[in-house]
Parts: structure tokens; C-alpha cells; sequence
């Protein structure tokens, strides 16, 4: 069980780009970065493309006013000149600017954190693989809700055989949030659906490859022959992204995968739900109760697993926060992810690479996987939602 506790010798000087006062995703980092006062410590930020509103937010963040910066270059130019210089930033800031922005700090030897998806296509994550190896640094993307206990109680089951053959692999990632037209959208929601600052999807991106890298973190022998993906705007406007898209999946051993995005599916609140179906049993979860896990063994009466008992495997254990008593919730799960992402950067810094070769983290190669399976899908999709090879 984690108690706050350090992990790794000192904190690491810790900076943010964007996730201002206005953004939707910067306090889930900071929430994450800081939760044990151990791994992190904020010490700089260009926080807002509106200078004087970054700078009033991070002095209300207490950061010191002379490390508070009008961008991300000016950041990188006048950290590299301390002594006491960031040593790690995160990226929280809309998807067109992640590479350029990954890429600058990567050269000027800052390790890096960045939202997904990581970049508009498997070529530039290459680039930023290569640039990443031969600098000697960590890119962590946060795929903040696979450090949910329980998901990692599923891989281990899964592990063990447990469940059989993996049959079926059934996801969902919905919300109603973006039913009506984007007349009155905010800025967050504009840059969302503009495939210059997007990318080549809206959905999948956004929240469908949540969905995809969690099916690896529990099923990580299974690979994706061939897929098919039927996308959707409902809102016209948004078009051609999609705020609505089914994905097909045939797997490497016979397995089928569905999975279901979107973000007009009106009256929901949003909830991702995961059903794994083997030859003996089946494990089902949900993030809307995230301190539950569904056992249904074939002939056997149902089993509700819950999080931090005795009974679980120790992968579970291992990263569970609050105890049996007191639900996990998803500031427990990012915090896990950015604690994973400082021990792997640690790690990194010291040279040993025996600890890094057995951790698990959500690096460069995760980001490269999930946008490869976007490639996949607009693949599909725009040849009339047809099969394709995975590629």
C-alpha cells in the first residue's frame, strides 16, 4: 500500500505549460504531481498564452514571480541557465503544440509529461522516441486512469489464467456533454473539434485511446490484427472529426473487441466501463464505481471484488492508496501515474536501467501506440469504414 512515503531520494524540480486558471485538465497534474509532497516540486510554470493571467495564476500557485514565464521558450531558455533548473515539465495544453513543445525541451535536456494523444502521427512520435534515447530522457503520458488499483487486480488475473482464453474484449467511453451545437463553446471545445489543432479526431483521441491503452495494461499478449471504425459527426460543424465512432477489433489468438465512444450520448455523465471475457470467467469495471470489480466465474455464483482487501493479488495492493474503507478515486489513480512517471525519471538519471526495464510507467511508447491505433481508425473510417490490417 502507498502512504505518501518517498519513493525516490528527492523531489523533482517540476514545471507546468500550460493548465492555467482557464484550462480543464492543469489541476488534474498538479493534483497528481503533488499528492505525496515527495516525487514533485512545482517551481516554475508558463501557465497561460495570456502572460499577465499565467503569472497571477502561478503566484496564487506560490511559485516564485521570477519563474513564472510569458511562454514555454522563455521557460526552457532561462531554466536551462539555473543551477537549480527544472528538471521535468508537463505538457497540458492542445494537441497541435505537444510535439514542437516535447521536442524543445527534449534538446535542452528537460524530461517530459505529456497530454494525450501524444502527437498527430507515428512519425513524429518516432522522432521524439529517437530524441528521447539519445538525450537520455523520460516522456511519460499521462493515461491518468490506469492507475486505478483494480485495473491492475484485472491484469493480474488475466495473468494467471483466471479468466481462460480471452474471448471478448467489450469498452465504452461516453458522455453527453457536447449533444447541442457549438454555438456558445468554449475555447477548450473549439480547438477540440478544428482538425488543425486536433488532429485527425476528435473522440478517439480525446477519450477512445484511455479505452485502448488500458485494454493493453490488462491484456498486454493481445494485439490488434485488423480493426474497422465507423465514425460520426452529429453536430456538423464538428465535421470531419467525430463526436461519435464504434471501433471493431480482431486480435492476434481469435479474439473480437468492440468499443464505443462519444460524446453525445445525451444524459450520461460520463463513465468508461471494461467487460474482459475469457474461456472460464469474465471480469467487468467501471470508473463510475472504481472500488469494484466484477468476478463472474462460469457455474459459480457472482463475486464484487473490492479494492484494498487481502484477497486481491499484490499488483493491486501494491498501488492501492486509501484502503478498503475509503473509495479510490481518479485523484488517486493520476497520482499514481505521475509517481510511476518520477520514479522511471529517478531511475533514468541514475543510470539503472535494470529497474526501468521491469517498471511500468506510461512512456513514449504508449503515446506511440495509441497514436497508431488512431492512424488505424481514420484509416479505416475514411476508406468507408472498412477493414484494414493493423498497421
Amino acid at each position: 500500500m502507498l502512504n505518501g512515503e518517498k519513493c525516490i531520494e528527492r523531489p523533482l524540480r517540476w514545471g507546468m505549460i500550460g493548465g492555467g486558471r482557464t484550462g480543464q485538465v492543469g489541476y488534474k497534474h498538479r493534483t497528481a504531481a503533488l499528492r505525496d509532497n515527495t516525487a514533485y516540486q512545482l517551481v516554475c510554470g508558463a501557465f497561460d498564452l495570456d502572460a499577465e493571467r499565467g503569472k497571477a495564476f502561478g503566484k496564487n500557485l506560490s511559485v516564485d514571480e521570477d519563474r513564472l514565464y510569458a511562454d514555454y521558450l522563455t521557460l526552457i531558455a532561462e531554466e536551462s541557465q539555473r543551477a537549480d533548473g527544472v528538471e521535468v515539465v508537463s505538457i497540458a495544453t492542445p494537441n497541435f503544440t505537444h510535439f514542437d513543445i516535447t521536442k524543445a525541451c527534449l534538446e535542452a535536456g528537460i524530461h517530459v509529461i505529456c497530454e494525450k494523444p501524444l502527437f498527430f502521427t507515428v512519425a513524429e512520435c518516432d522522432v521524439i522516441a529517437k530524441l528521447a534515447s539519445d538525450k537520455g530522457l523520460i516522456v511519460g503520458v499521462t493515461y491518468g486512469f490506469t492507475g486505478h488499483p483494480l485495473v491492475h487486480q484485472m491484469a493480474a488475473m488475466v495473468k494467471r489464467g483466471l479468466l481462460g482464453d480471452i474471448r471478448i474484449v467489450d469498452m465504452q467511453y461516453t458522455h453527453g456533454f457536447n449533444s447541442d451545437d457549438d454555438r456558445h463553446a468554449g475555447e477548450a471545445m473549439k480547438w477540440r473539434t478544428n482538425p488543425a489543432t486536433a488532429g485527425p479526431t476528435f473522440v478517439l483521441g480525446d477519450i477512445g485511446t484511455h479505452l485502448y491503452y488500458l485494454s493493453e495494461v490488462v491484456l498486454p499478449e493481445l494485439t490488434i490484427d485488423k480493426l474497422l471504425c465507423d465514425r460520426k459527426a452529429f453536430i456538423p460543424s464538428r465535421a470531419p472529426l467525430e463526436d461519435h465512432a464504434t471501433v471493431l477489433m480482431h486480435y492476434n489468438n481469435g479474439a473480437r473487441g468492440r468499443l464505443w465512444v462519444s460524446s453525445v450520448n445525451a444524459g450520461n455523465m460520463g463513465s468508461q466501463r471494461y467487460r474482459f471475457v475469457g474461456s472460464k470467467a469474465s471480469i467487468e469495471w467501471s470508473d463510475t464505481h472504481p472500488d469494484q470489480l466484477i468476478y463472474e466465474v462460469q457455474g459459480q455464483p457472482n463475486q464484487i471484488l473490492h479494492h484494498g482487501m487481502p484477497y486481491l493479488e499484490d499488483e493491486a495492493l501494491a498501488v492501492d492508496r486509501m484502503g478498503a474503507l475509503h473509495t479510490e478515486g481518479l485523484g488517486d489513480s493520476w497520482a499514481n501515474i505521475y509517481l510511476w512517471i518520477a520514479q522511471a525519471i529517478d531511475a533514468k538519471q541514475r543510470g539503472d536501467e535494470g529497474f526501468l526495464n521491469s517498471h511500468h510507467y506510461p512512456g513514449i511508447e504508449a503515446g506511440t501506440d495509441g497514436v497508431r491505433w488512431l492512424e488505424n481508425c481514420v484509416r479505416s473510417a475514411d476508406n468507408g469504414s472498412a477493414w484494414v490490417n493493423f498497421e
